[in-house]
């Protein structure tokens, strides 16, 4: 009685097992890759369902594994929970790279015009008025000691500081960028070298958008006793506006170069596949400088703003449909 038993229930196992492996039953999956928000996840979405690969990785080394990649793959669906349960959990056993065809014509000869992928650049130049300019301007002293040198720079760049607030106006910053003491050597062939003297240095930064002030600022920091203006530079704060602008006509130009394949090639541009900004930038602004020893200006300084240069490059792919 024992032995028969066992063997009906080992039959009644059996049985469960082959219906089990009946009913997970593989399914072929058809569409498009795409990423999910599940962490290094990813999709398949076809036209009606979505379907998150449980096991991506085996495949994410294949060329042809990446975003938006048509692509035929033969799995289990599992019921399985998943962080944010994005499609329909599914472990594909092979997975491909599907080229879907269109419709068949009426004499039942399949389309065969293929899609070429092009990956062109496009480039803008947009000029634009700067908006800020930014003085570099320096008080130097020299004396035989080292506190004369220092209390004489104090006195000058004391007024300098005050001539540049009031000549800069309200709206302007007027900052230290830096201090220095150093000693004046002599250098004689065999001998070490010896202290003669030291020299103070003050330098102050001026940041301004009225730059009609640009010159009276010059002009007051050396009637204060200013006597080195390292450089005057121009740019664009509120760059936003020539930055899109350049943007946006480097990828016009870029589409129309890729239209002007396609057209070539007898076709059509059928899609944007990726867009890369290469960076926008901005070439060195016009700069004033004035040496040491010549502050003392008899008429006030003329200073020509001109215009900045912004770039953009971007890179387009677009698949292209030959003619055939």
């Amino acid at each position: 009685m024992t032995k028969r038993f066992l063997r009906v229930i080992s039959a009644i196992v059996l049985l469960v097992a082959v219906s089990g492996a009946a009913l997970a039953k593989e399914i072929t999956v058809r569409g498009r890759l795409q990423k999910t928000v599940e962490a290094g996840g990813w999709l398949i979405v076809a036209s009606d369902h979505k379907y998150l690969i449980l096991n991506a990785q085996k495949f994410m080394n294949e060329k042809w594994f990446k975003e938006s990649a048509e692509v035929e793959a033969v799995g289990q669906t599992k019921d399985v929970m998943t962080t944010f349960m994005e499609g329909t959990p599914f472990e594909a056993r092979t997975m491909r790279p599907f080229e879907q065809r269109g419709s068949e014509t009426s004499g039942n000869t399949p389309d065969v015009r293929g899609l070429t992928r092009v990956l062109v650049s496009g480039d803008s130049l947009v000029q634009a008025m700067p908006d800020t300019a930014v003085l570099t301007i320096s008080v130097v002293t020299q004396a035989k000691r080292a506190m004369d040198a220092q209390q004489e720079n104090a006195t000058k760049s004391d007024a300098v500081v005050r001539a540049l607030k009031s000549a800069a106006g309200s709206g302007a910053e007027v900052k230290t960028s830096g201090y220095s003491l150093q000693p004046q050597r002599l250098y004689r062939e065999n001998q070490p070298p010896t202290i003669t003297g030291y020299e103070a240095r003050n330098g102050v930064i001026v940041t301004l958008s009225d730059l009609t002030r640009v010159g009276p600022v010059i002009d007051a920091a050396a009637q204060a006793g200013a006597n080195d203006v390292t450089g005057v530079s121009f740019t664009l704060r509120k760059d936003r506006p020539a930055r899109d602008q350049a943007l946006a006509e480097a990828t016009r130009e870029a589409v129309a170069k890729a239209q002007v394949i396609a057209q070539s090639l007898g076709g059509r541009v059928v899609r944007i596949v990726e867009v890369q900004e290469e960076g926008t930038t901005r070439p060195p602004e016009p700069r004033y400088s004035m040496e040491a020893g010549q502050a003392k200006l008899a008429a006030s300084t003329p200073i020509e703003i001109g215009t900045l240069d912004v770039r953009s490059r971007v890179q387009l792919l677009a698949e292209v449909e030959a003619g055939g």
